[in-house]
């Protein structure tokens, strides 16, 4: 039962985060192209933030801040790879015969409540549904695991430094709109205009001994 629900999460912790920052990483042209138009209009709008701190010696930070509002422009005029018209296709929803859009609809439609608690010797996993928003937290320990049998340091100990950490808040609005698209696709676009409408917010956060990314949503051009 743990593989199961493990699968499940770590499936839906990549899709969701893997579409929450790809907006902001645009072609460089078509986002100074698109700047233009949108700050003409002068009105206040959404930014996604994403910020990439790497933990290694003389290590760099990243910062990318790109308009909802362009993202969800700009992104139908890419077309490469499994990414055509603001949608992602996904080869297979279905992993292990599971369907993730149906258990999402049906997160969806119950009331809150902590849905999946997972503690094992590599994962610990916890999704959760309250107030309107989806929380997924993964703590993966199974790189630490073959850094410490490669080292031949056994124990906790030499496993500690090598965990990593995700943690997850979204809308349940933006789910709904990023699976509205049908069976296996993702709509980005929609995800975007959806998450337009909400206020500031953190959306992802990933750490490990290497790198600590967050993405987040405010009306701020800038990052902090």
């Amino acid at each position: 039962m743990q593989t199961y629900r493990g699968i499940l999460v770590t499936g839906s912790t990549l899709v969701l985060a893997g579409v929450l920052a790809a907006a902001a990483f645009l072609p460089t042209r078509a986002i100074a192209q698109e700047t233009a138009t949108t700050s003409s209009s002068g009105r206040s709008e959404q930014w996604i933030h994403v910020r990439v701190e790497s933990k290694e010696d003389h290590g760099e930070t990243v910062r990318v801040n790109v308009p909802v509002e362009m993202a969800a422009k700009v992104i139908p005029a890419i077309n490469k790879n499994n990414l055509h018209d603001g949608k992602v296709h996904i080869d297979s929803m279905h992993t292990n015969d599971v369907d993730i859009p149906a258990i999402l609809d049906a997160v969806r439609s119950s009331r809150d409540g902590e849905y999946v608690t997972v503690q094992g010797n590599d994962n610990n996993v916890r999704v959760a549904k309250s107030a309107g928003y989806l929380y997924i937290h993964v703590t993966d320990r199974s790189e630490g695991k073959k850094a410490a049998a490669s080292d031949g340091k056994p124990g906790a100990k030499a496993r500690a430094g090598h965990e990593s950490k995700v943690e997850i808040k979204v809308p349940m609005k933006v789910v709904d709109a990023l699976f509205s698209a049908g069976k296996d696709e993702l709509d980005i676009v929609a995800a975007l205009k959806a998450l337009s409408a909400h206020g500031d917010m953190e959306l992802v956060t990933v750490k490990d001994d290497q790198n600590t990314v967050r993405v987040w949503v405010d009306s701020k051009n800038v990052a902090d």
